[in-house]
């Protein structure tokens, strides 16, 4: 059999190094954003090759990811021969994802963006560097002696570099833009000094707007961890949910209210919520906000806050949508950035072809590989979503599905088991591409091409999070 031919046991890889930034087709620039502080320099690097060959479980090889004349995995059986890419990359022409599942009558539809090839190939390189040496350490951070000693409780030994960065901000009441990559703790880098502001003056709101409901509840939960022991109350309000216990919740005082633009819109219009003693505001995520179509809801709730207030937004990039934002609404803001690229330099990332065949079974040998752990698989439509998921269970694959169609529980307990390792694959649409911070996912599997190359990054570093290893791939005809 041709070594390039795709079998369980002799998988072939194209890879390049991670210094080569990938492109994209449409792109305002093709300059790749560099650096640890808020001095970032572009400029983009030669592309690196090199060869290594994977083979499965029943070879005698220990296994990895390498290159072959034809780039990427090839699933092509019945030719026997790899899928070759055109060297103009690959256009994708199904209809455009949308929240309600898709249009699968072609009525409206629309094309997603042209991808070139090596956007999805990226071969994450094991190099020695200077570790990341903090200014400060905890126990320096003017915090009250409870938030260090919950924080030496969740295992907080020393800060991440945006936390280093924005915690003595925060503290000082500055108005703050960070700019980092997904998994880089930038949750605690706000929670931590608004928790001392909310204790040590025992007055005053914060308000945290995120785009969705997970991610809400995961800011809740960090929330009530730091602030163990400290008599803070929060409360929790998305859509999705029965409103009546979140108005009954707002007739008591809450500290922090954390919430998806709809929900809090809602409430403020009947008069549940008042915002008169909101001090901080938190936009959090605020470029999946403005690309779900929040930018207009962002202004609405801002100008019911008092203008004399503390506003920090965090965002991924900076759309001119979100500079106009910062503009309006933050007092002489400090920009903080750590971004060190747009995909992380530890997701190891190639192709799939699946050169004409059924795309759940190509799926399924991949799942049955013993390397593939714990992996999040990434589709397009809510129905595709739920309907792949139903596929892999019956055979005997255990997976969870999450999706807009799905109830708030449902969601959430989908959430838990993938978290506890009851099931080894998650099925979702990009309602999870964002914010949720899932530890040691060992995969990411686009098995639809993603909208946009921004969706591409977000669903790839569900993986590889912090200094850990991850791997992505993307199916490609």
């Amino acid at each position: 059999m041709n070594k390039n031919s795709f079998t369980p046991t002799s998988i072939t890889t194209r890879k390049r190094s991670s210094e080569a930034r990938p492109s994209r087709t449409g792109s305002a620039s093709s300059s790749r954003r560099t650096g640890q502080s808020s001095s970032s320099s572009f400029g983009a690097k030669p592309r690196q090759s090199g060869t290594k060959k994977y083979s499965g479980s029943n070879s005698n090889s220990s296994g990895g990811y390498g290159s072959s004349r034809s780039g990427g995995y090839n699933s092509d059986r019945s030719q026997g021969r790899s899928s070759r890419p055109s060297s103009g990359g690959f256009s994708h022409n199904s209809q455009r994802r949308s929240s309600g599942g898709g249009n699968r009558n072609g009525r409206g539809a629309r094309k997603l963006p042209s991808f070139n090839i090596s956007s999805f190939i990226n071969k994450s390189v094991s190099v020695e560097k200077t570790p990341f040496v903090p200014k400060n350490a905890f126990e320096d951070f003017e915090i009250d002696a409870l938030i260090k000693r919950n924080l030496k409780l969740k295992g907080y030994i020393a800060p991440t570099a945006i936390q280093d960065e924005i915690i003595p901000l925060v503290l000082d009441g500055r108005d703050v833009v960070g700019l980092a990559n997904t998994g880089t703790g930038k949750t605690a880098a706000f929670l931590i000094p608004l928790i001392n502001e909310l204790y040590t003056k025992g007055d005053g709101q914060v308000l945290v707007l995120t785009p969705t409901r997970e991610l809400a509840i995961q800011i809740d939960e960090e929330f009530r961890a730091f602030a163990q022991g400290m008599h803070l109350f929060s409360v929790v309000c998305v859509g999705g949910t029965p409103i009546t216990p979140q108005i009954r919740a707002l007739k008591k005082f809450n500290h922090i209210v954390i919430g998806t633009p709809g929900r809090v819109i809602d409430l403020i219009k009947r008069g549940s919520l008042n915002l008169k003693q909101a001090k901080t505001v938190v936009l959090d995520e605020a470029d999946r906000m403005l690309d779900m179509g929040f930018i207009d809801d962002m202004r609405f709730v801002l100008e019911c806050v008092p203008k004399e207030r503390h506003t920090l937004c965090f965002s991924a990039t900076m759309a001119p949508a979100i500079e106009r934002i910062v503009s309006d609404f933050l007092k002489d803001p400090i920009k903080v950035s750590v971004k060190t690229g747009d995909t992380a330099k530890n997701v190891d990332q190639d192709v799939v072809h699946v050169a004409g065949r059924d795309k759940a079974e190509v799926l399924i040998e991949l799942l049955t590989q013993k390397d593939f752990k714990k992996v999040m698989v990434f589709g397009r439509t809510k129905h595709g979503v739920e309907k792949l998921s139903q596929e892999l269970n019956k055979r005997r694959l255990k997976t969870e599905s999450i999706h807009g169609n799905k109830s708030h529980g449902q969601r959430q307990r989908a959430l838990k088991r993938f978290k506890d390792g009851d099931v080894s694959a998650l099925i979702a649409t990009d309602v999870a591409a964002r914010g949720l911070d899932i530890d040691n996912v060992t995969h990411v599997i686009n098995f639809d091409l993603p909208e946009t190359y921004d969706d591409y990054v977000h669903r790839i570093g569900r993986t590889g999070r912090g200094d850990k290893k991850g791997k992505a791939l993307t199916f490609v005809s």
